[in-house]
């Protein structure tokens, strides 16, 4: 489904460009849609029917962000990679081995572990 929404949206959105860009700028110097010579529609109609498709446009793709942000919120997904590791409770046995030194067994836990460093060490400054 979130699929099938997006390819629409991108459609839309592309469509959108396309209908901004054809039409016609209010100094005339960078639009490219209507011409002088008589073509198949007047320069009037021209503008009703891209400012139309551009407010179509506009609303479907304020309806497919709508969608896309519903669906986003529905599904369930761990919102940080901490959240993922499963906490050690009360006497339960957890993933993570509990390090020798007698800590809670996190990962925080055993990094500290390993970076105590070895041999002589300087007293703290005081």
């Amino acid at each position: 489904m979130e699929t099938v929404v997006i390819v629409i949206h991108l459609m839309v959105v592309l469509a959108l460009v396309l209908v901004v860009l054809l039409q016609r700028s209010e100094g005339g110097a960078l639009g490219i849609g209507g011409g002088g010579g008589g073509g198949l529609m007047s320069s009037r109609g021209t503008a009703n029917i891209l400012t139309r498709a551009t407010a179509i446009l506009a609303v479907a793709f304020f309806v497919t962000s709508l969608a896309l942000s519903l669906i986003a919120k529905n599904t369930e997904r761990p919102g940080s990679v901490l959240d993922a590791i499963p906490a050690a409770t009360d006497g339960a046995t957890s993933p993570v081995e509990a390090p020798a030194g007698g800590g809670t067994g996190g990962i925080l836990d055993s990094l500290k572990e390993q970076s105590q460093p070895s041999g002589p060490q300087v007293p703290a400054a005081q």
